[in-house]
């Protein structure tokens, strides 16, 4: 009798690791509807929500970051990397895993290091293009390593023989058809007709610098009557944010949210996006063909957001402006010609590689699936 795969998935932190993890998971479950998926995080990322709401399993374990910033607490890394690696190994064990998989984010070391105190294979994805600290400490405990981007394999261990894979990406968004849905998204979405659509993307947390600027940006548009601007703040920012655009006027052509339920509706809607460059938002503009102002975040570790956005960049399909230049008049500057160009838009768009991305998360999955049938 066949006995149902189980994998256990190491995700956390932030949305940039938690939905690729998602989007991974529902891939096994359409290619093994009989899986048993579950995750493994700490109580203080994102996945303590994200993950039961999408209606998977979360264990935690007892994990610090990989980051220098910890100032002496660093020293106390290894025995908090030696302990939830431990607590790994028993989740594994009592889920009879056969296969765990690591999406980054420190959560993800402890998984891969408790799958080889259990004898189990393990897979790693690494989603930026320069990968994070638990990877590359990771890549040195699995053969199996797989890539959002090719320019990632020369910093890891390893990384000659990584399988590209992309970045998965959940389903709703790897099949957009952007013309087909436009108009219902522009009407979900309170677009004004004829209007061009600015949707601004701070992330799951919103992004303050991003804000700050699409708020002025909105002043000083306040009276055209073909631009509107969709601003996604995150929870915190909200009140402040429609406060100020009330203040100063730009309500009459921006809306601010907290966040949207339906990013595929926000990418058939829009015109131009202004995001950071977080490996999701970078692959999930890839496959749609939003034409984008890409805005890395400027604390990432290795610098990596710039390197992600110069995936876009250098392929013609956005543009990169520096944190620190991220101003109300800069965004105008930029925006506002590339809303009055139709063609340049259009050049834009067909210039991303809508292919890579759109069937990574059933590669991934498939390669996944592979090791649940092989001993360890």
């Amino acid at each position: 009798m066949r006995t149902p795969p189980s994998v256990v998935i190491g995700a956390g932190g932030t949305g940039g690791h938690i939905y690729p993890g998602l989007a991974l998971a529902d891939a096994l479950r359409r290619a093994a509807p009989d899986a048993v998926i579950s995750f493994v995080g700490t109580e203080r990322g994102l996945e303590t929500s994200l993950v039961p709401g999408a209606g998977y399993r979360l264990h935690t374990v007892d994990m610090i970051p990989f980051d220098p910033a910890l100032g002496a607490r660093r020293y106390l890394l290894p025995a908090a990397l030696l302990r939830s690696g431990m607590q790994c190994r028993t989740i594994l064990r009592e889920q009879r895993a056969q296969v765990a998989v690591g999406m980054g984010g420190y959560p993800s070391a402890p998984v891969v290091l408790g799958a080889r105190m259990a004898g189990l294979p393990s897979v790693i994805h690494e989603s930026n293009a320069v990968p994070g600290r638990a990877n590359q400490f990771a890549a040195r405990l699995t053969p199996h390593l797989t890539v959002a981007f090719d320019r990632s394999r020369a910093r890891l261990a390893g990384g000659e023989n990584a399988l590209t894979v992309g970045m998965p990406i959940a389903a709703p968004i790897a099949a957009l058809d952007r013309a087909a849905l436009r108009g219902e998204a522009r009407r979900e979405l309170g677009v004004p007709a004829g209007a061009r659509l600015l949707l601004v993307n701070g992330g799951s947390l919103g992004a303050a610098r991003l804000t700050a600027a699409a708020v002025g940006l909105a002043a000083r548009w306040q009276d055209r009557t073909d631009v509107h601007l969709l601003i996604k703040t995150g929870p915190a920012a909200l009140a402040d944010a429609t406060a100020r655009l009330a203040d100063e006027g730009g309500d009459r052509v921006a809306r601010a949210v907290p966040y949207l339920d339906r990013m595929d509706l926000a990418y058939a809607a829009a015109d131009l996006v202004v995001c950071r460059a977080g490996s999701a938002t970078v692959a999930e503009l890839a496959s749609t063909g939003v034409p984008a102002i890409l805005v890395p975040y400027p604390h990432a570790p290795g610098d990596h957001q710039t390197h992600n956005a110069r995936v876009l960049c250098d392929a013609g399909a956005g543009l990169l402006l520096t944190d620190a230049a991220t101003t109300a008049e800069r965004l105008a500057e930029l925006a506002g010609p590339l809303l009055a160009d139709p063609a340049r838009l259009a050049a834009m768009s067909g210039a991303a590689d809508s292919s890579t991305h759109a069937r990574a998360a059933d590669l991934l999955a498939a390669t996944v699936l592979s090791y649940t049938e092989r001993p360890a």
